[in-house]
């Protein structure tokens, strides 16, 4: 499955991920923010509709540069990567149905 459920601290560069290939997803967020707690029963619902699809939670917050390369500004924000560029974006979701239109458009 490629939903994931935590958050963690930076563990990819913006350079890695303009180099990447395929479908992917970066969530920024954190793991005490209850907005993202709360889209989460969205994002996850979605995401298991695209197994094959990397989801990756990124923690946010002051101090990390990866969020204000894309320049997010809100919780949660997913980035919709296709080939290492932007294709689309979410921010704080309201309901499954707008990821899975962003979906649709990196497969």
């Amino acid at each position: 499955m490629s939903y994931t459920s935590q958050y963690t601290p930076e563990t990819l560069s913006r350079d890695e991920l303009d180099q990447s290939t395929g479908p992917m997803v970066i969530e920024f967020g954190t793991n005490w923010c209850g907005i993202c707690q709360s889209a989460q029963a969205d994002i996850k619902a979605a995401m298991d509709n695209h197994p094959n699809v990397l989801h990756v939670k990124v923690e946010d917050g002051k101090g990390r540069r990866l969020g204000r390369t894309f320049g997010v500004k809100l919780w949660p924000t997913l980035i919709f990567l296709k080939e290492g560029g932007e294709i689309a974006r979410v921010v704080r979701p309201d309901d499954s149905s707008d990821i899975e239109d962003a979906l649709q458009k990196i497969h």
